[in-house]
């Protein structure tokens, strides 16, 4: 299946948007350390299972750490770096400060790797990170596929840049939309990575407007199922603390699966964004919602067609980006730090 997933991509790529895909599928390729570092996806599995392993909510934060990249100048680690005296980085922009998490686990694959003979100095972060992400996802139970590799870590990251192309949990549908067409997406991948909200936390200040006094109505919001409504205001009562953390998905928290979905068709979705795909006066949204429900396969075939195309934004080659040999630096920040 997942073979027949990963063909199914690359032939929307050439006869949908056939200059970008060509030079994107030129560049990457799911053998590119076939050679060099065979063992490059074992190790990545192993670490990353046993990460998750050690706790759960690790790999719904692996798979967000791979989209926050990606939507930012492209799936380049940028988020990865942390911020030097020549640019702030992403870490600390609105969308990630306080809630971005996971970065040991990448280190961690980082260094073991280096520690291989062949893969030293050999694969990027952002390659460890677009494999992690995968694995973090069949660990939880979703689906698998063959990732593409090739790409270069990138030079500099920017918290600005974050801040206006990161999809905020407080928008309506059509500027989720808008965020996602910014970087090549369309609806169908909107609704489809939306679904990796069926796993993972989200503090109490990414939705406590929808709690008490929705859009200044002095009311809660309407689309909240009152049992699920009542939840949420013991846990997250005005004045409390923002930072504490609920489940996306009452029901299977820790699994990948289309459970989501069906919480939505129940006005049982946690963030704003994520109700409002069930109310969109969009019936191609509304009709995704409705099918991945009722049909996890379908649900996950989409998501990796979309993962693919996500994981395929921008990546860098070798004159715009380099292999780092620390994810945190670029490698003139580190051998300064290096020499110190």
């Amino acid at each position: 299946m997942a073979v027949r997933w990963v063909v199914g991509f690359v032939l929307v790529c050439f006869t949908g948007v056939f200059l970008t895909c060509t030079s994107v599928m030129g560049q990457l390729s799911p053998d590119y350390y076939a050679d060099t570092c065979p063992d490059l996806e074992s190790v990545v599995k192993s670490i990353v299972e046993s990460a998750v392993d050690n706790e759960t909510r690790l790999a719904a934060s692996i798979l967000r750490l791979h989209f926050h990249d990606c939507f930012v100048g492209g799936c380049d680690a940028s988020l990865l770096l942390d911020d030097t005296d020549t640019f702030t980085g992403e870490q600390h922009a609105i969308p990630n400060n306080n809630s971005i998490r996971g970065f040991e686990v990448i280190n961690k694959i980082k260094f073991a790797l280096d520690d291989i003979e062949g893969c030293s100095g050999i694969v990027s972060c952002a390659d460890i990170l677009t494999v992690a992400a995968r694995d973090s996802v069949v660990k939880a139970g979703g689906p698998f596929w063959t990732v593409e590799l090739g790409r270069y870590d990138g030079l500099t990251a920017s918290k600005e840049l974050a801040e206006a192309n990161l999809p905020s949990p407080l928008s309506d549908v059509p500027g989720i939309i808008a965020s996602f067409v910014n970087v090549g997406l369309n609806e169908t991948d909107v609704v489809a990575l939306s679904g990796a909200h069926t796993f993972g936390k989200a503090q109490c200040s990414s939705f406590s407007t929808r709690l008490f006094n929705f859009q200044k109505t002095g009311a809660p919001d309407p689309t909240l199922a009152p049992d699920y409504l009542a939840i949420l205001q013991g846990r997250c009562p005005q004045g409390g603390n923002g930072s504490v953390v609920n489940d996306l998905d009452q029901g299977t928290p820790t699994t990948f699966d289309n459970s989501y979905y069906n919480n939505l068709l129940i006005n049982k979705g946690l963030l704003q964004t994520d109700q409002e795909l069930e109310s969109a006066s969009d019936s191609t949204i509304e009709g995704l919602v409705t099918s991945f429900a009722s049909d996890q396969s379908q649900f996950f075939a989409q998501f990796v067609l979309s993962m693919l195309k996500m994981s395929a934004i921008a990546p860098k080659n070798s004159s715009e980006g380099e292999i780092r040999t620390d994810c945190r630096f670029v490698n003139s920040e580190q051998d300064l730090v290096a020499s110190m």
